[in-house]
């Protein structure tokens, strides 16, 4: 029995061993398996992968990565409407050639966005981000040493080369957000816009009293030495990495963005649905192929109005606010036009008073609450009506001017509900442009827009500083036409991309 027993107390422990060996291997294996996310058929896109990692401290990081590339870009262009009343009255130069220093800035933008989104397509988003901080930070230097006119004009065109890149911060911040919080982060990216506006007036406020244009303009390139020293940080696009055949890259960064997350990497062979023939990449006739031509060329058209009338607002603004200046100094000489007395008054041209920073300040701070109410309408009611609602709204605001114009402060107010709504137009339509084309065509789709936007900023200086100064009435019935017209353009586009994912494919068709 004795026997018996021991025997049977052996096979109990020898079974209880066999079993806890199996637990183990049990246990280790849901340990594994709760580390990591499973996709069903064993293969996972990059869209995929960053829809499962969520938005979390990796996402943070890239906001302010290229948050202060989009910084530096706001500054450069707000320091236009400061820029030109000063060399108006130091260089004495005419209307015509105010606008043209404007001109000029927009039209390096436009010659190199289609360079720029092409170099982007080829070469990667951090490559070209690299390369455009660089050249505008050195470029930025030297226009502050411009000895005259002509000169300015050159190195505000170059500037304007290096600022054409900028946009594809927006392309490459888009690419790592999760589809569900898209929209939101795309818009809020621009708070950094608005932030570099309004730091931009301030420092104006500061400087220009003491130190002249020439400080500002060094000092306003502050943003882009920062952004400058953190590209080597900058992590390059995942899409662009594997339709670009860089998958051991591609996945590197993915597992980057997983830790930083505190998110498992996914199990499963990382793919992309068509892998698109090098020399098929980045091709601007793809933006025309039957799928994506009435996209594109109503894209064209809106984003060409969005800029001729956020431009033109930042230039009237400062504009009416010396009007308002010489409607005081000049009062015996009132005609019945409201610009008539800017006419007689011309040779009294005049740095921008204090009050006139604080009102131009006011106006600035306007696009916050246009950021956040776009947030609010964009996900709710979908891209195209938010585009066609904010065009609408902001020909209604511009109709107040005919009326109210007179008054300083309900000028004010009036310029502040137009540039918070326009700056919320140019927000929501950076969110539907990147959206609509597919990973291969992305960069030279948002590039080639942008192009179209610097057009519509080259015209606008036309109108907002030099017609503006003769027929007032025409000036603000130009911009409202715009606005309708760009209205019906945003509701004919044929694709609403609320709740999509970004594609990273697409298929020629005959």
């Amino acid at each position: 029995m004795e026997s018996s027993s021991s025997g049977y107390q052996n096979l109990n422990e020898s079974d209880r061993r066999i079993s806890n060996v199996f637990t183990a291997k049990k246990q280790a294996q849901d340990f594994e398996m709760s580390n990591v996310t499973v996709v069903p058929d064993e293969t996972y896109t990059v869209a995929q992968a960053v829809d499962a990692f969520g938005f979390g401290r990796f996402q943070v990081k890239l906001s302010l990565f290229t948050g202060l590339c989009w910084m530096a870009d706001s500054m450069e262009t707000t320091i236009l409407s400061i820029l030109s009343p000063t060399l108006q009255y130091e260089w004495q130069i005419t209307h015509f050639q105010q606008a043209l220093a404007t001109t000029v800035v927009f039209m390096g933008m436009m010659l190199s966005l289609p360079f720029w989104g092409s170099f982007s397509d080829k070469f990667g988003r951090k490559t070209a981000l690299t390369l455009c901080s660089v050249l505008l930070f050195y470029f930025g230097i030297l226009s502050s040493m411009s000895p005259n006119y002509t000169w300015l004009l050159v190195l505000r065109g170059l500037v304007g080369f290096a600022i054409g890149c900028s946009p594809q911060s927006v392309t490459l911040y888009a690419e790592f957000l999760p589809c569900k919080q898209r929209a939101k982060c795309v818009v809020l990216l621009d708070c950094f816009w608005a932030l570099g506006a309004c730091f931009e007036v301030l420092l104006a406020l500061i400087v220009m009293p003491t130190l002249g244009w020439k400080w500002l303009l060094v000092l306003s390139t502050a943003p882009l030495l920062g952004f400058a020293c953190v590209c080597p940080w900058l992590p390059e696009s995942a899409k662009y990495l594997v339709t670009n055949g860089q998958t051991d890259k591609a996945i590197e960064t993915l597992k980057k963005v997983a830790y930083d997350n505190g998110k498992p990497m996914l199990l499963g062979r990382l793919v992309v649905d068509d892998v698109v023939l090098e020399e098929k990449r980045g091709r601007f006739t793809d933006l025309l192929l039957p799928q994506l031509r009435v996209s594109s060329i109503l894209l064209w058209f809106i984003w060409l109005v969005c800029a001729f009338c956020y431009y033109g607002i930042v230039l009237m603004s400062t504009g009416l606010f010396e009007s308002s200046y010489n409607n005081r100094t000049c009062s015996a000489n009132l005609g019945s036009g409201i610009f008539k007395t800017v006419q007689s008054c011309t040779a009294e041209s005049h740095y921008l008073t204090t009050r006139d920073y604080i009102d131009l300040l006011w106006t600035t701070l306007a696009e916050f609450p246009g950021i956040f109410a776009t947030i609010f309408v964009i996900d709710r009611f979908g891209r195209k009506i938010t585009l066609v609602f904010q065009f609408t709204l902001f020909a209604i605001t511009l109709f107040l001017l005919f009326q109210y114009a007179k008054n300083r402060v309900l000028l004010t107010i009036i310029l502040f509900l137009a540039r918070g709504i326009i700056a919320g137009v140019f927000q929501a339509v950076y969110v539907y442009t990147p959206e609509v084309y597919p990973t291969p065509l992305r960069s030279i789709g948002v590039g080639t827009c942008s192009a179209m936007a610097r057009l519509g900023a080259m015209v606008t200086p036309y109108v907002a500083q030099v017609l503006l100064k003769s027929s007032f009435n025409t000036s603000i019935i130009i911009y409202i036409t715009a606005a309708l017209l760009a209205a019906i353009a945003s509701s004919l586009l044929p694709i609403e991309t609320k709740g999509r994912d970004m594609k990273e494919e697409y298929v020629e068709k005959d």
